[in-house]
């Protein structure tokens, strides 16, 4: 078999709903290259794995699965992409999605790869994407939009940027996980993070720079179950902010080490950034609107900040308005 140009990682768990239009998005991608799409499905019981199967049967030669009988993120092997799909990548590029998400460019591929051919010094590139609500309707466009224009990211960028940066975007080298004798070096910082997106970008500033496309080239699905709101929680929603904020910490800690402390200003930065995000999401407005957090709260544009007094003042007006008009400010 011919050796793959792109290796595409895609993580899977109860996405029946979705994985077969993921699936479909990779398949349909269009250029000048060979790709595999390897699949880890962690234990669906929702009828993913069967899709998933039939997708196997059909193209046997692209799609390889991982059908795993006994879930391995409850236990606590978090970063399942890095464990289970980055040791069977065979491509010089590499690009990752999560099931429910898909690609809705048929040139995604194609384009980030010139990027990175155009761009030497770069190891990764990403984009912004659309955001699709649970109702099928698009969310806030500048919800996923780190920055407006093309441009080079540099080393330092990566860890202070301010937005997000969805796990679907992401496009890299093989070099920012292989080392020069092509063994997988993944470092002990990768494995403390709670998601899979953060390690991968600050692996990336210790290797060189990141292009970005201003394109929007794949879409993420926002579930609302998922969200980690104080309206949908509680004291429950906290606990697991403060969890994710120390593990988070200690991802940050293990990377300082990594790089002996060369970005510790920028990490410092990182973790006020990520304290403020989670004031926004647990609607902390004490913490938001505290001396400490004034320079971020100024960055906010003015229809957020018009909501976020509107919510705070007003809040039976603001779901009102919410629930009639689908005006809401953008989480974080």
């Amino acid at each position: 078999m011919k050796k793959p140009l792109i290796s595409v990682c895609v993580v899977t768990y109860q996405h029946k709903k979705y994985i077969g239009e993921c699936l479909n998005s990779i398949l349909r991608q269009k250029g000048e290259f060979s790709l595999e799409i390897l699949v880890h499905d962690d234990a669906s019981t929702d009828g993913s794995q069967e899709m998933i199967r039939i997708y196997q049967e059909k193209y046997p030669d692209i799609v390889f699965p991982i059908l795993q009988k006994e879930n391995q993120y409850s236990q606590g092997k978090h970063n399942i992409t890095g464990i289970f799909n980055f040791p069977r990548a065979k491509g010089d590029f590499i690009s990752v999605i999560d099931g429910d998400d898909f690609f809705s460019s048929e040139e995604k591929l194609e384009k980030q790869r010139k990027a990175l051919e155009e761009h030497p010094e770069a190891i990764l590139s990403f984009h912004p994407v659309k955001v699709i609500m649970e109702d099928g309707r698009e969310g806030p466009k500048k919800l996923l939009m780190p920055y407006e224009k093309d441009c080079i990211i540099s080393e330092k960028e990566l860890i202070t940027h301010r937005g997000g940066i969805a796990f679907s975007s992401l496009f890299f080298r093989r070099s920012l996980l292989y080392d020069d004798t092509d063994s997988l070096k993944l470092p002990e910082f990768y494995y403390a993070f709670p998601v899979g997106d953060r390690p991968l970008e600050l692996m990336t500033a210790l290797k060189g720079k990141a292009v970005y496309l201003s394109e929007a080239l794949s879409a993420y699905r926002f579930h609302l179950s998922g969200s980690w709101t104080v309206t949908q929680g509680g004291e429950k929603a906290k606990a697991k902010q403060e969890q994710y904020f120390q593990e988070m910490k200690q991802g940050y800690a293990l990377f300082l080490k990594e790089s002996q402390g060369k970005y510790k200003h920028e990490v410092e930065e990182s973790i006020h950034r990520l304290s403020f995000s989670i004031a926004m999401n647990l609607r902390d407005f004490s913490e938001i609107y505290s001396r400490e957090n004034r320079s971020l709260y100024k960055e906010l544009s003015v229809k957020e900040k018009l909501l976020l007094r509107l919510e705070s003042h007003l809040p039976g007006l603001y779901r009102f308005l919410q629930r009639h008009f689908g005006m809401e400010r953008n989480k974080i």
